[in-house]
């Protein structure tokens, strides 16, 4: 079983809260079995537009075609002003044309795949994201199990703080361990039961 993990922080280098959990949740995702890819969106060259493929330099197509060969998908996301990041966004705006084949009454190309969500922040925001995440999930066919979300809001992953990875960690063990392991068994247990 494969997962992937749509890494949405905005920081191409130094420390990333987000990177880090997804980097928590890849390993509970590991513990279980599943082999688990993070594609940091911020280090590819993802051009705007709402078709699989937007020409030449674009990178897009390569991700999808690994999105098409998971069988778990995770859009990991900061919070930035109430809402997923840019990098997100432009995941759920380039898979427009998948949408666009369902509205055609195509089968969805993401159909019998199952969804997670992870969001890292500092105070509230984290409920719209899920909203607005499972609300896309759902139009384009990818199955939302119950307790497949993990969210860690943390007045120490606010901009700026200083926070070492090794905290990080440490809080997401401690805390969190319970939620990522519920997490990685409904998605699991999920994609079971669609290739059965």
């Amino acid at each position: 079983m494969k997962a992937v993990i749509l890494l949405g922080t905005l920081k191409r280098e130094g420390l990333s809260n987000t990177e880090v959990l997804s980097e928590f949740l890849a390993q509970t995702f590991k513990k279980q079995g599943v082999d688990c890819k993070i594609i940091k969106l911020v280090q590819h060259t993802i051009l705007p537009g709402t078709y699989s493929n937007m020409g030449a330099g674009d990178e897009w197509p390569a991700i999808l075609e690994q999105l098409l060969d998971s069988d778990i998908i995770i859009m990991a996301s900061p919070i930035w002003w109430n809402n997923q990041s840019s990098e997100i966004q432009r995941v759920i705006e380039r898979l427009d044309e998948l949408h666009d084949e369902i509205l055609e009454g195509k089968e969805s190309k993401l159909a019998g795949k199952t969804g997670g969500i992870v969001i890292t922040g500092d105070s509230d925001g984290a409920q719209h994201i899920i909203a607005n995440v499972s609300n896309f999930y759902n139009a384009i066919g990818i199955l939302l199990p119950p307790f497949a979300t993990l969210s860690v809001l943390w007045e120490k992953q606010a901009k700026g703080k200083d926070t070492t990875r090794e905290e990080l960690m440490e809080k997401y063990n401690k805390e969190y361990a319970d939620t990522a392991d519920k997490m990685v068994k409904q998605l699991v247990k999920y994609s079971s039961s669609k290739s059965s």
